[in-house]
Protein backbone atom coordinates (compact mmCIF):
# COMPACT_ATOMS: atom_id res chain seq x y z
CA UNK A 1 0.00 0.00 0.00
CA UNK A 2 3.03 2.45 0.74
CA UNK A 3 4.61 1.80 -2.50
CA UNK A 4 0.73 2.21 -4.27
CA UNK A 5 0.70 5.51 -2.54
CA UNK A 6 4.03 6.82 -3.14
CA UNK A 7 3.64 6.09 -6.91
CA UNK A 8 0.24 7.88 -6.74
CA UNK A 9 2.35 10.88 -5.07
CA UNK A 10 4.69 11.04 -7.69
CA UNK A 11 2.50 10.74 -10.85
CA UNK A 12 0.50 13.08 -8.44
CA UNK A 13 3.52 16.16 -8.14
CA UNK A 14 4.57 15.20 -11.67
CA UNK A 15 0.98 16.49 -13.40
CA UNK A 16 1.25 19.45 -10.64
CA UNK A 17 4.70 20.53 -12.06
CA UNK A 18 3.60 20.08 -15.40
CA UNK A 19 0.47 22.14 -15.27
CA UNK A 20 2.60 24.68 -13.68
CA UNK A 21 5.20 24.79 -16.63
CA UNK A 22 2.36 24.94 -18.73
CA UNK A 23 0.74 27.50 -17.02
CA UNK A 24 4.05 29.08 -16.67
CA UNK A 25 4.41 28.82 -20.19
CA UNK A 26 1.29 30.23 -20.94
CA UNK A 27 1.73 32.99 -19.06
CA UNK A 28 5.24 33.68 -20.90
CA UNK A 29 3.33 33.54 -24.13
CA UNK A 30 3.06 37.40 -24.18
CA UNK A 31 1.82 40.28 -24.37
CA UNK A 32 2.63 41.31 -27.71
CA UNK A 33 2.82 45.10 -28.37
CA UNK A 34 0.52 46.15 -31.80
CA UNK A 35 1.25 49.41 -32.40
CA UNK A 36 -1.48 50.85 -35.13
CA UNK A 37 -1.33 54.37 -36.66
CA UNK A 38 -4.62 55.49 -36.96
CA UNK A 39 -8.53 54.37 -36.57
CA UNK A 40 -9.56 56.76 -39.86
CA UNK A 41 -8.77 54.18 -42.21
CA UNK A 42 -10.79 50.88 -42.02
CA UNK A 43 -8.07 48.60 -43.06
CA UNK A 44 -6.02 49.59 -39.99
CA UNK A 45 -8.55 48.70 -37.79
CA UNK A 46 -9.30 45.17 -39.44
CA UNK A 47 -5.38 45.05 -39.19
CA UNK A 48 -5.22 45.52 -35.35
CA UNK A 49 -8.28 43.18 -35.27
CA UNK A 50 -6.99 40.07 -37.28
CA UNK A 51 -3.48 40.00 -35.31
CA UNK A 52 -5.11 40.34 -31.89
CA UNK A 53 -7.61 37.52 -33.19
CA UNK A 54 -4.48 35.15 -34.50
CA UNK A 55 -2.39 35.70 -31.70
CA UNK A 56 -5.25 34.89 -29.13
CA UNK A 57 -5.90 31.30 -31.19
CA UNK A 58 -1.81 30.82 -30.20
CA UNK A 59 -2.37 31.21 -26.61
CA UNK A 60 -1.06 35.23 -26.48
CA UNK A 61 -1.90 38.08 -24.82
CA UNK A 62 -1.91 41.42 -27.00
CA UNK A 63 -1.52 45.39 -25.80
CA UNK A 64 -3.32 46.79 -29.42
CA UNK A 65 -3.22 50.40 -29.33
CA UNK A 66 -3.86 53.14 -32.14
CA UNK A 67 -2.38 56.29 -32.12
CA UNK A 68 -4.48 58.12 -34.26
CA UNK A 69 -1.22 59.55 -36.61
CA UNK A 70 0.07 61.57 -34.16
CA UNK A 71 4.22 60.88 -34.09
CA UNK A 72 4.57 62.02 -30.50
CA UNK A 73 1.32 59.76 -29.06
CA UNK A 74 2.82 56.65 -30.77
CA UNK A 75 5.79 56.29 -29.37
CA UNK A 76 4.26 57.12 -25.73
CA UNK A 77 2.34 54.31 -26.82
CA UNK A 78 5.32 51.87 -27.35
CA UNK A 79 7.04 53.16 -24.38
CA UNK A 80 4.17 52.00 -22.19
CA UNK A 81 3.68 48.85 -23.78
CA UNK A 82 7.52 47.73 -22.97
CA UNK A 83 6.93 49.08 -19.76
CA UNK A 84 4.07 46.12 -19.22
CA UNK A 85 6.05 43.73 -20.32
CA UNK A 86 6.07 43.14 -24.25
CA UNK A 87 8.03 40.90 -25.82
CA UNK A 88 7.57 41.55 -29.36
CA UNK A 89 6.65 45.01 -30.81
CA UNK A 90 4.76 45.16 -34.16
CA UNK A 91 4.49 48.39 -35.61
CA UNK A 92 2.54 50.02 -38.34
CA UNK A 93 4.80 53.42 -38.21
CA UNK A 94 3.08 56.94 -38.58
CA UNK A 95 6.70 57.99 -39.54
CA UNK A 96 8.68 55.25 -40.24
CA UNK A 97 12.03 57.67 -39.36
CA UNK A 98 11.01 58.60 -36.18
CA UNK A 99 11.51 55.25 -34.06
CA UNK A 100 15.28 54.57 -33.78
CA UNK A 101 15.79 55.96 -30.51
CA UNK A 102 12.66 53.83 -28.58
CA UNK A 103 13.98 50.71 -30.59
CA UNK A 104 16.97 51.24 -29.02
CA UNK A 105 15.54 50.74 -25.75
CA UNK A 106 12.92 47.73 -26.82
CA UNK A 107 17.14 46.11 -28.11
CA UNK A 108 18.44 46.99 -24.83
CA UNK A 109 15.54 44.93 -22.68
CA UNK A 110 15.67 42.25 -25.80
CA UNK A 111 11.86 43.50 -27.11
CA UNK A 112 12.16 41.69 -31.06
CA UNK A 113 10.36 43.88 -33.25
CA UNK A 114 8.82 43.41 -36.45
CA UNK A 115 7.86 46.30 -38.98
CA UNK A 116 4.35 45.58 -40.17
CA UNK A 117 3.45 46.95 -43.51
CA UNK A 118 5.77 50.24 -43.65
CA UNK A 119 9.50 50.21 -43.10
CA UNK A 120 10.85 51.09 -39.99
CA UNK A 121 14.02 53.38 -41.65
CA UNK A 122 17.40 54.44 -39.70
CA UNK A 123 17.44 51.78 -36.83
CA UNK A 124 19.52 48.23 -36.78
CA UNK A 125 17.08 47.05 -34.29
CA UNK A 126 14.09 45.96 -36.67
CA UNK A 127 14.51 41.80 -36.73
CA UNK A 128 11.93 41.43 -39.46
CA UNK A 129 8.99 43.11 -41.86
CA UNK A 130 5.53 41.89 -43.06
CA UNK A 131 4.37 43.84 -46.20
CA UNK A 132 3.18 43.08 -49.71
CA UNK A 133 5.01 43.44 -52.78
CA UNK A 134 4.52 47.30 -52.06
CA UNK A 135 6.04 47.85 -55.95
CA UNK A 136 3.52 45.72 -57.66
CA UNK A 137 1.32 47.57 -56.09
CA UNK A 138 2.05 50.41 -58.19
CA UNK A 139 2.52 48.48 -61.51
CA UNK A 140 -1.37 47.15 -61.43
CA UNK A 141 -2.63 50.72 -60.33
CA UNK A 142 -0.83 51.79 -63.51
CA UNK A 143 -1.73 48.71 -65.76
CA UNK A 144 -5.33 49.64 -65.25
CA UNK A 145 -5.01 52.85 -66.27
CA UNK A 146 -2.57 51.52 -69.31
CA UNK A 147 -5.59 48.61 -70.25
CA UNK A 148 -8.23 51.06 -69.87
CA UNK A 149 -7.30 53.54 -72.11
CA UNK A 150 -5.91 50.69 -74.79
CA UNK A 151 -2.05 52.50 -75.02
CA UNK A 152 -0.76 49.16 -75.41
CA UNK A 153 -2.74 49.42 -78.61
CA UNK A 154 -1.74 52.90 -79.47
CA UNK A 155 -4.26 54.96 -78.24
CA UNK A 156 -3.21 58.64 -77.36
CA UNK A 157 -2.65 60.75 -76.40
CA UNK A 158 -4.46 60.94 -72.97
CA UNK A 159 -4.24 63.60 -70.16
CA UNK A 160 -2.95 61.90 -67.17
CA UNK A 161 -2.24 63.27 -63.24
CA UNK A 162 -0.30 62.01 -60.80
CA UNK A 163 -0.69 61.54 -57.01
CA UNK A 164 1.55 59.88 -54.25
CA UNK A 165 1.22 58.67 -50.53
CA UNK A 166 2.61 60.17 -47.96
CA UNK A 167 6.20 60.91 -48.36
CA UNK A 168 7.18 59.83 -44.52
CA UNK A 169 5.53 56.35 -45.22
CA UNK A 170 8.38 54.06 -47.49
CA UNK A 171 5.80 52.21 -49.35
CA UNK A 172 4.64 55.44 -51.08
CA UNK A 173 7.87 55.42 -52.71
CA UNK A 174 7.60 51.76 -54.03
CA UNK A 175 4.07 52.51 -55.17
CA UNK A 176 4.77 55.66 -57.29
CA UNK A 177 8.08 53.38 -58.81
CA UNK A 178 5.85 50.51 -59.76
CA UNK A 179 3.49 52.84 -61.39
CA UNK A 180 5.80 55.07 -63.55
CA UNK A 181 7.73 51.63 -64.21
CA UNK A 182 4.62 51.53 -66.44
CA UNK A 183 3.51 55.06 -67.01
CA UNK A 184 6.41 56.85 -67.56
CA UNK A 185 7.12 55.11 -71.16
CA UNK A 186 3.72 56.57 -72.41
CA UNK A 187 4.97 60.14 -71.10
CA UNK A 188 7.71 60.20 -72.41
CA UNK A 189 6.41 58.53 -76.18
CA UNK A 190 3.67 61.59 -75.29
CA UNK A 191 0.87 58.72 -75.21
CA UNK A 192 0.61 60.41 -71.48
CA UNK A 193 0.57 63.94 -71.26
CA UNK A 194 1.23 65.17 -67.51
CA UNK A 195 -0.66 69.18 -67.87
CA UNK A 196 0.63 70.09 -64.97
CA UNK A 197 3.96 69.06 -65.47
CA UNK A 198 3.84 67.51 -61.81
CA UNK A 199 6.00 64.29 -61.43
CA UNK A 200 8.20 63.09 -58.62
CA UNK A 201 6.92 62.12 -55.17
CA UNK A 202 8.17 65.68 -54.20
CA UNK A 203 5.52 66.89 -56.09
CA UNK A 204 2.82 64.43 -55.66
CA UNK A 205 3.20 63.25 -52.39
CA UNK A 206 0.09 63.65 -50.12
CA UNK A 207 1.04 63.74 -46.34
CA UNK A 208 -0.13 61.43 -43.98
CA UNK A 209 -2.70 60.00 -47.26
CA UNK A 210 -5.09 62.62 -46.59
CA UNK A 211 -7.87 62.45 -48.61
CA UNK A 212 -8.90 66.09 -47.95
CA UNK A 213 -5.50 67.20 -48.91
CA UNK A 214 -5.63 65.29 -52.53
CA UNK A 215 -9.27 66.42 -53.20
CA UNK A 216 -7.83 70.24 -52.66
CA UNK A 217 -4.98 69.77 -55.33
CA UNK A 218 -7.55 68.00 -57.57
CA UNK A 219 -9.76 71.41 -57.14
CA UNK A 220 -6.58 73.23 -58.21
CA UNK A 221 -5.28 70.97 -60.97
CA UNK A 222 -8.71 71.24 -62.31
CA UNK A 223 -8.85 74.91 -62.80
CA UNK A 224 -5.38 75.41 -63.43
CA UNK A 225 -5.05 72.90 -66.52
CA UNK A 226 -8.45 71.55 -67.41
CA UNK A 227 -10.75 74.30 -68.24
CA UNK A 228 -10.97 73.66 -71.96
CA UNK A 229 -9.02 70.46 -71.76
CA UNK A 230 -10.36 66.94 -70.28
CA UNK A 231 -8.45 64.57 -67.91
CA UNK A 232 -8.75 61.34 -69.01
CA UNK A 233 -6.38 59.26 -65.99
CA UNK A 234 -5.65 60.13 -62.51
CA UNK A 235 -2.80 57.94 -60.25
CA UNK A 236 -4.67 57.54 -57.05
CA UNK A 237 -2.00 54.90 -54.90
CA UNK A 238 -5.06 54.52 -52.32
CA UNK A 239 -8.82 54.67 -51.72
CA UNK A 240 -9.22 57.26 -49.41
CA UNK A 241 -7.49 59.82 -51.86
CA UNK A 242 -9.35 58.15 -54.79
CA UNK A 243 -12.42 59.24 -53.11
CA UNK A 244 -11.82 62.73 -52.68
CA UNK A 245 -10.24 62.97 -55.89
CA UNK A 246 -13.75 61.74 -57.20
CA UNK A 247 -15.80 64.40 -55.67
CA UNK A 248 -13.43 66.86 -56.85
CA UNK A 249 -14.53 65.49 -60.30
CA UNK A 250 -18.16 65.73 -59.74
CA UNK A 251 -18.04 69.08 -58.84
CA UNK A 252 -16.79 70.26 -61.97
CA UNK A 253 -19.34 67.79 -64.09
CA UNK A 254 -16.89 64.75 -64.18
CA UNK A 255 -19.38 61.66 -64.29
CA UNK A 256 -22.04 62.70 -66.37
CA UNK A 257 -23.07 60.98 -70.15
CA UNK A 258 -21.73 63.71 -72.03
CA UNK A 259 -18.84 63.96 -69.55
CA UNK A 260 -17.65 60.37 -68.55
CA UNK A 261 -15.44 59.72 -65.26
CA UNK A 262 -11.39 59.47 -66.02
CA UNK A 263 -9.74 56.09 -64.85
CA UNK A 264 -9.05 56.81 -61.53
CA UNK A 265 -7.14 53.76 -59.61
CA UNK A 266 -6.85 53.34 -55.50
CA UNK A 267 -6.03 50.30 -53.34
CA UNK A 268 -7.00 48.79 -50.30
CA UNK A 269 -10.43 47.75 -51.61
CA UNK A 270 -12.35 49.58 -49.11
CA UNK A 271 -16.17 50.10 -48.83
CA UNK A 272 -17.09 53.34 -50.54
CA UNK A 273 -14.92 52.71 -53.02
CA UNK A 274 -15.89 49.32 -53.81
CA UNK A 275 -19.79 50.79 -53.89
CA UNK A 276 -17.94 53.75 -55.94
CA UNK A 277 -16.61 50.84 -58.50
CA UNK A 278 -20.02 49.66 -58.52
CA UNK A 279 -21.59 52.87 -59.53
CA UNK A 280 -19.03 52.98 -62.36
CA UNK A 281 -17.04 56.09 -60.73
CA UNK A 282 -13.45 54.39 -59.42
CA UNK A 283 -12.50 52.57 -62.11
CA UNK A 284 -10.43 50.08 -59.86
CA UNK A 285 -8.71 49.26 -56.68
CA UNK A 286 -5.84 46.61 -54.97
CA UNK A 287 -6.88 44.43 -52.92
CA UNK A 288 -4.21 43.37 -50.09
CA UNK A 289 -5.82 40.51 -47.90
CA UNK A 290 -4.84 41.83 -44.59
CA UNK A 291 -6.01 38.69 -42.88
CA UNK A 292 -3.31 37.13 -44.57
CA UNK A 293 -0.76 39.51 -43.59
CA UNK A 294 -1.70 39.25 -40.08
CA UNK A 295 -0.90 35.63 -39.95
CA UNK A 296 2.62 36.05 -41.74
CA UNK A 297 3.00 38.48 -38.86
CA UNK A 298 1.96 36.39 -35.95
CA UNK A 299 3.95 33.09 -37.64
CA UNK A 300 7.64 35.51 -37.35
CA UNK A 301 6.39 36.24 -34.09
CA UNK A 302 6.01 33.14 -32.64
CA UNK A 303 8.88 31.66 -34.58
CA UNK A 304 10.94 34.30 -32.41
CA UNK A 305 9.67 33.57 -28.92
CA UNK A 306 9.50 29.52 -29.70
CA UNK A 307 14.00 30.19 -31.04
CA UNK A 308 13.32 29.18 -34.52
CA UNK A 309 13.69 31.42 -37.97
CA UNK A 310 11.12 33.21 -38.99
CA UNK A 311 9.93 32.45 -42.38
CA UNK A 312 10.77 35.28 -45.34
CA UNK A 313 11.02 35.27 -48.89
CA UNK A 314 12.69 38.66 -49.48
CA UNK A 315 16.25 39.45 -48.42
CA UNK A 316 17.68 41.99 -50.80
CA UNK A 317 15.10 44.65 -51.38
CA UNK A 318 13.78 46.47 -48.31
CA UNK A 319 16.87 48.58 -47.00
CA UNK A 320 15.95 50.58 -44.06
CA UNK A 321 19.06 52.84 -44.42
CA UNK A 322 21.28 51.07 -41.65
CA UNK A 323 20.37 47.64 -42.72
CA UNK A 324 18.37 44.98 -44.91
CA UNK A 325 15.63 44.46 -43.34
CA UNK A 326 14.47 40.61 -43.75
CA UNK A 327 10.88 40.73 -45.23
CA UNK A 328 7.55 38.41 -46.19
CA UNK A 329 6.13 40.21 -49.25
CA UNK A 330 2.40 38.85 -50.19
CA UNK A 331 0.89 39.30 -53.83
CA UNK A 332 -1.79 42.14 -53.85
CA UNK A 333 -4.53 41.58 -56.75
CA UNK A 334 -6.11 43.91 -58.81
CA UNK A 335 -9.69 44.77 -58.36
CA UNK A 336 -12.22 46.32 -60.66
CA UNK A 337 -15.81 45.80 -61.61
CA UNK A 338 -15.27 42.32 -63.16
CA UNK A 339 -13.82 40.56 -60.56
CA UNK A 340 -14.68 42.34 -56.92
CA UNK A 341 -17.23 39.83 -56.25
CA UNK A 342 -15.70 36.45 -56.52
CA UNK A 343 -12.27 38.24 -54.82
CA UNK A 344 -13.80 40.33 -52.00
CA UNK A 345 -17.06 38.56 -51.01
CA UNK A 346 -16.32 34.55 -52.19
CA UNK A 347 -13.11 34.94 -50.11
CA UNK A 348 -15.14 35.75 -47.04
CA UNK A 349 -13.13 39.48 -46.76
CA UNK A 350 -16.98 41.49 -46.87
CA UNK A 351 -20.37 40.23 -47.13
CA UNK A 352 -22.66 41.43 -49.43
CA UNK A 353 -24.95 43.47 -46.78
CA UNK A 354 -21.32 45.55 -46.59
CA UNK A 355 -21.50 46.27 -50.00
CA UNK A 356 -25.21 47.20 -50.72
Amino acid sequence: MKRIFLKTLVAGAAVCLSGVASLAYAQDKGPIAISMPTKSSARWIADGANMAKYFKEKGYKTDLQYADDDIPNQLAQIENMMTKGAKVLVIAAIDGTTLSDVLQKAADKGVKVIAYDRLIKGSKNVDYYATFDNFQVGVLQAQSIEKSLDLKGGKGPFNVELFGGSPDDNNAFFFYNGAMSVLKPYIDSGKLVVRSKQMGMDKVGTLRWDGAVAQARMDNLLSAYYTKDRVDAVLSPYDGLSIGILSSLKGVGYGSPKQPMPVVTGQDAEVPSVKSMIRKEQTSTVFKDTRELAKVTVAMADAMLSGKTPEVNDTKTYNNGVKVVPSYLLKPVSVDISNWKPVLIDSGYYTESQIK
